[in-house]
C-alpha cells in the first residue's frame, strides 16, 4: 500500500528539527509536548519528522484501557523494535514499576548520538496510573536529559495535555508546547485538487483533517464527494466523526446532549439550556449547564464567541462546535449516516443537501474572520493594525455583524472596519450594504464615514456597494499562501 504525499505542517516540522539541532550543539535532552484534537494528524506529523530525521528512534502508542503493567510491557516492546543503539540489548523482563521501566529504556538509548524517542497518547497512561507523572518528571530529570535525546510526548485531550504542562505540576517548566492544527485550506485545496469556492467548502466539509482530505478523490466536487460517501455507511465521513464523539465523551449524559444542542445550531446559553433539556419547560439549569459549557471550551470541542467592540458588553457569549466537521456531523452527517446504513444513500444525501447552503453559510464565517487577519500581514490590505477580527450583537442580536476588526481581541482601543459574509449563490445587493451601514453604526467604537466596510460574498456584490474592501472566495482561500 503506497502512503499519500505529507503535505503542509512545514512551521511544526522546522521547530522540531531546530530541536534536534540544539540537541547536536548542547548534547543535552529536549522535551516537546504535541497536542491536538484527534484526527488532526498528530502521529503522522511525528512518524513523518522521524522518518525523515536520519536520526534513531522508538515510537511508542498507548492503548486506552491497558493496565499499568501492559503498558510498561508495550513500552520496552516498542524500544526494543526499534533502531535505538542498544535496543538489542535491552533485558527480557518485566518491570516491576514505572521507575523501572524507565532506568531499563534508558539503557537504549545512546550518550553520544542524538536520538528521539516518542510516547503517544500520554493521557491514556496518565488515566492508568496518576503517579506516571510525579514518575516521568524524575526520571527525566534523573537520567533522560543527560543524553541528546529529543523525548516528544503527544495527547489528544487538549485540556489534560496543557494541564501537564501547568506551574502546579510535576514536568512544568521541562518540556516545549506544541499544538497541531487542522491543515489550512490551501493544503486541502492541495490534496483534494480544487481551487476557489470549492477548496473552501472542501476545508468545511473534511475541517482539514487528513485522514478525510486523504479519502477525497482528487478533483471531485464538494457535493459530489458527499454524494459518493453516502453510499458506503462504513465512510470515514461518517465514522470519524462518531469515533470523536464517542472517544471524547463516552457516556451519552448531560455533556454530550450539550454538544449535541450546539451542533444542531442552538448558540445562545438559554437556547442551549433549552435544547439539551426535556423541553422549554425543563431546560438545563444554570448551575449545571456553566461547568460543561466551560468543560467543553476547556477541552477544544466548542468555542465561545464574544461581541468585539470598544466597549466590554454584556450581550452574552454565542457558542459554536469549533471545527467545521464536527460541527456538520453532529447537525447532518449523524442523521445522514442512519440513512445510509438503512441503505437510504437518496435520504442520506437529501438530508445534507437540503442544510447544506443555509449550514456553509454560518461555518464559513470564522474562516472568513482568520483569513482577514492573516490578510494583515501584506502590504496591499487597507488595515493592518486590525490584528482580531469577531463579531458584534446586542443583547437582542438584532442586528449581528459578521465582521468586527479592532487592534487586540481584549480591550480593544479602535474599530478599524466592519463588514458582512454573505456566502450564498445571490450577489450582495444595495440593500444589504445598507443594513451593514445601518448595523455598523450601533458598534461602540465604529464611526460612520471613516470606520471602513468590508464585504466578503460567495457571489459578488452588486453595482453601487461601495464597501471599502470586497472579498471573493479566491481572496479568502489566499490568506493561507502567505
Amino acid at each position: 500500500m503506497i502512503k499519500s504525499p505529507f503535505i503542509g505542517r512545514h512551521l511544526e516540522l522546522k521547530t522540531l528539527r531546530r530541536r534536534i539541532e540544539e540537541i547536536e550543539r548542547l548534547g543535552d535532552g529536549l522535551a516537546v509536548a504535541i497536542r491536538g484534537r484527534r484526527q488532526v494528524g498528530k502521529s503522522r506529523l511525528v512518524e513523518h519528522f522521524c522518518q525523515t530525521s536520519g536520526i534513531p528512534h522508538a515510537f511508542f502508542q498507548a492503548d486506552q484501557g491497558n493496565s499499568p503493567v501492559q503498558s510498561m510491557i508495550d513500552l520496552l516492546d516498542a524500544v526494543r523494535d526499534s533502531d535505538l543503539p542498544g535496543a538489542d540489548d535491552l533485558p527480557r523482563v518485566t518491570p516491576n514499576s514505572w521507575h523501572e521501566t524507565f532506568r531499563l529504556l534508558s539503557l537504549a538509548i545512546p550518550d553520544d548520538v542524538p536520538s528521539i524517542l516518542v510516547i503517544d497518547e500520554l493521557p491514556w497512561l496518565f488515566q492508568q496510573d496518576s503517579r506516571l507523572e510525579g514518575v516521568l518528571q524524575t526520571e527525566w530529570d534523573r537520567r533522560l536529559k543527560n543524553k541528546p535525546l529529543l523525548l516528544v510526548l503527544v495527547g489528544s485531550d487538549l485540556h489534560m495535555m496543557k494541564a501537564f504542562l501547568g506551574y502546579d505540576r510535576p514536568f512544568y517548566g521541562r518540556a516545549d508546547s506544541m499544538v497541531v492544527q487542522p491543515l489550512n485550506p490551501m493544503e486541502v485545496g492541495t490534496i483534494t485538487e480544487l481551487t476557489g469556492s470549492d477548496a473552501l467548502d472542501a476545508h468545511l466539509i473534511t475541517g482539514g483533517f487528513p485522514g478525510l482530505c486523504r479519502t477525497w478523490t482528487p478533483g471531485t466536487a464538494p457535493e459530489d464527494y458527499v454524494a459518493d460517501q453516502c453510499e458506503f455507511p462504513e465512510s470515514p465521513l461518517f465514522t470519524i466523526g462518531a469515533q470523536m464523539v464517542s472517544s471524547e465523551f463516552p457516556s451519552p449524559d448531560q455533556t454530550r446532549r450539550v454538544l449535541t444542542a450546539i451542533g444542531h445550531g442552538s448558540r445562545t446559553f438559554k437556547n442551549i439550556a433549552t435544547a439539551a433539556g426535556a423541553g422549554p419547560a425543563s431546560p438545563v439549569s444554570s448551575g449545571s449547564l456553566t461547568p460543561v459549557l466551560h468543560r467543553l471550551v476547556e477541552k477544544g470541542a466548542v468555542a465561545a464567541d464574544e461581541p468585539v467592540s470598544t466597549v466590554r458588553s454584556n450581550a452574552g457569549r454565542l457558542y459554536r462546535i469549533a471545527d467545521s466537521y464536527l460541527r456538520l456531523y453532529l447537525s447532518t452527517l449523524v442523521d445522514s449516516h442512519a440513512d445510509a446504513r438503512r441503505g437510504r444513500s437518496d435520504l442520506a444525501f437529501g438530508r445534507f443537501q437540503r442544510q447544506w447552503r443555509s449550514w456553509r453559510g454560518r461555518a464559513i464565517e470564522p474562516l472568513v474572520r482568520e483569513a482577514l487577519v492573516r490578510a494583515g500581514a501584506d502590504d496591499g490590505f487597507p488595515w493592518p493594525a486590525a490584528t482580531h477580527v469577531g463579531g458584534w450583537w446586542p443583547r437582542n442580536f438584532d442586528p449581528e455583524i459578521d465582521l468586527v476588526g479592532v487592534d487586540r481581541e481584549s480591550g480593544a482601543n479602535q474599530v478599524f472596519y466592519t463588514g458582512s459574509v454573505k456566502w450564498l449563490g445571490t450577489p450582495f445587493g444595495r440593500l444589504d450594504f445598507a443594513e451593514l451601514m445601518k448595523g455598523s453604526a450601533r458598534v461602540p467604537g465604529a464611526e460612520p464615514g471613516a470606520t471602513g466596510l468590508a464585504v466578503v460574498s460567495l457571489s459578488g456584490v452588486e453595482d453601487g456597494v461601495a464597501a471599502d474592501l470586497v472579498w471573493g472566495a479566491e481572496q479568502v482561500l489566499a490568506a493561507w499562501t502567505t
